[in-house]
């Protein structure tokens, strides 16, 4: 026999159903933020017009930003739960990256918007309706608490992102609930504008964060927690293997992990050493946790059809 492929050992029946749940899962959840979130952006515009809060206005323009996000968070995460077709033979998980890309330009473009009017409203405040501003307050911080909950344990870029910007909102209301008390009481309107540049700021630092956890994503790099000469080192120390070449190890979403090998065995092996062979490699993807991977085996004397280097 000449090649044969390694492939998807740890990707069983049940893991392919335990995937398709949680794809489930976390589109169901977006789902919810989605329509929770798009509901109170009504609220708030309506409500930043009573109060004359151009705080709650501003951020009634950030939630609708935040709208689209979890729109486009949901069909995307939807998207990746999809069994592979002709087209995209790995199926699309990556399509749940290209939502979290999406909505990580969004909150980048919403959170500048916000600095463009906070930091004028520091240099001429004004004092809203500070008893309007708590009871907002309290409903955005109970709406956006709810539906970051049910995202904050969810597992992929996708979700973590538009949890952060639920986080954003969140926080966000609870700036204004402080700022709102303390408007209740004194008459220091620089406050809001003050909190909402220091939120705005700390959220752009997650902004970032995830930035540089996504390029390396889309780059194809190794993930940060395998050690690609370790796994070619552990290979080339079983039986009959001669030397690994073109090993490659990248992320589809970052979570879910592919590694393909040219593999060199020192002697032509026969089917029960080639079972043998194919049974290490399968228990060593399901230790490192491997979702899908492919190995050829090369032969002694046997040219390698890839000409380009590893």
């Amino acid at each position: 026999m000449s090649k044969k492929e390694s492939g998807e050992c740890g990707h069983t029946h049940d893991a392919s159903s335990h995937h398709h749940h949680h794809h489930h899962h976390v589109s169901g959840n977006i789902k919810v933020a989605f329509f929770l979130n798009l509901g109170f952006t009504f609220v708030e515009v309506v409500g930043g017009i009573l109060t004359g809060s151009t705080a709650i206005l501003a951020d009634a323009v950030h939630d609708l930003g935040d709208c689209f996000a979890l729109a486009q968070a949901w069909y995307f995460e939807q998207k990746s739960g999809e069994k592979s077709s002709a087209r995209y033979s790995y199926g699309y998980k990556r399509f749940s990256l290209l939502g979290a890309l999406i909505s990580t330009a969004v909150l980048l473009t919403s959170s500048l918007f916000v600095l463009a009017h906070a930091i004028p409203r520091i240099l001429e405040p004004h004092k809203p309706d500070a008893g309007g501003m708590i009871l907002l307050a309290i409903v955005g911080v109970l709406v956006n608490g709810i539906a970051m909950a049910r995202l904050s344990k969810e597992s992929g870029m996708n979700a973590k992102v538009v949890a952060l910007h639920l986080l954003e909102d969140v926080l966000g209301w609870v700036a204004v609930l402080v700022v709102a008390v303390v408007l209740y009481f004194w008459d220091i309107p620089v406050l809001d504008p003050l909190l909402a540049v220091i939120i705005t700021l700390y959220i752009l630092s997650g902004v970032v964060k995830n930035l540089k956890a996504m390029l390396p994503v889309f780059l194809q790099a190794v993930p940060d927690e395998l050690d690609i000469a370790l796994i070619i080192r552990e290979i080339e120390t079983l039986e009959h293997i001669h030397a690994v070449h073109h090993a490659h190890i990248w992320s589809l979403d970052g979570v879910h992990t592919v590694f393909t090998a040219h593999l060199e065995v020192d002697t032509r092996l026969d089917a029960e050493a080639y079972m043998q062979l194919k049974e290490l490699i399968r228990g060593l993807v399901e230790r490192y946790g491997l979702y899908h991977s492919t190995v050829e085996i090369e032969y002694p004397g046997e040219a390698c059809r890839n000409v380009l280097s590893a």
